[in-house]
C-alpha cells in the first residue's frame, strides 16, 4: 500500500514539474539541464521529457574536476581593499578561482596592511599568466581614462 502512495506522490510531483518546465523558455531549459546534478531523479526526467517535445538537445560536456595543482601562486599584491576587491572581481568573472591572502588581517585595521605586505591575490599556477594578463588589460584601460581626464579637466567633452 505505501509503495502505490509513493508512485502516486512521484506522478503528482512529475505532473507538477511538467507544468513549470512547460512554461519555461527554451534558454532556462538548457540551463537546468546544464545543472541536472541538482535535480531530483523525478525533476530531471520531467526535464527530459519537455526536452525531448520541443526537440531541443542539450549536449552533456563531461566535466572534470579540477586537480589541485600544488600551492597557489602570487599575481599582484595591494595595499588598499578596494583596489583588490576590483582586481578579484575581474577574475572571477572570467573565471578564475582566486584567494585575497591576509585580507581579514587588512580588514581589523588597515595599517597592518604597510606591516605584512598588503593582501596578496593568489591562484593556481596554471591560471597565472592569464590572470597576469587580465590585471594588465585592466590597469591600461584605468591609465588611459585617467590620461583622458587629465587632458580634459573641464570634462563638457571640449577640447
Amino acid at each position: 500500500m505505501m509503495r502505490h502512495g509513493r508512485t502516486m506522490d512521484s506522478e503528482t510531483e512529475r505532473a507538477r514539474l511538467a507544468k513549470i518546465y512547460s512554461d519555461l523558455s527554451d534558454e532556462r531549459l538548457a540551463e537546468l539541464a546544464a545543472d541536472e546534478k541538482s535535480l531530483s531523479d523525478v525533476a530531471r526526467e520531467a526535464l527530459e521529457a519537455e526536452l525531448a517535445n520541443r526537440g531541443i538537445e542539450v549536449r552533456k560536456e563531461a566535466e572534470e574536476p579540477r586537480q589541485h595543482s600544488g600551492p597557489l601562486v602570487m599575481v599582484k599584491r595591494f595595499r588598499d581593499l578596494p583596489e583588490a576587491f576590483v582586481a578579484k572581481s575581474i577574475l572571477d568573472s572570467a573565471r578564475i578561482d582566486s584567494f585575497l591572502a591576509d585580507q581579514n588581517l587588512v580588514r581589523m585595521d588597515w595599517l597592518y596592511s604597510n606591516l605584512i605586505g598588503g593582501m596578496k591575490l593568489m591562484v593556481r599556477p596554471e591560471d597565472l599568466e592569464e590572470a597576469k594578463k587580465l590585471l594588465d588589460e585592466q590597469a591600461n584601460e584605468a591609465n588611459a581614462a585617467q590620461a583622458d581626464d587629465l587632458s580634459n579637466p573641464t570634462g563638457d567633452g571640449s577640447e
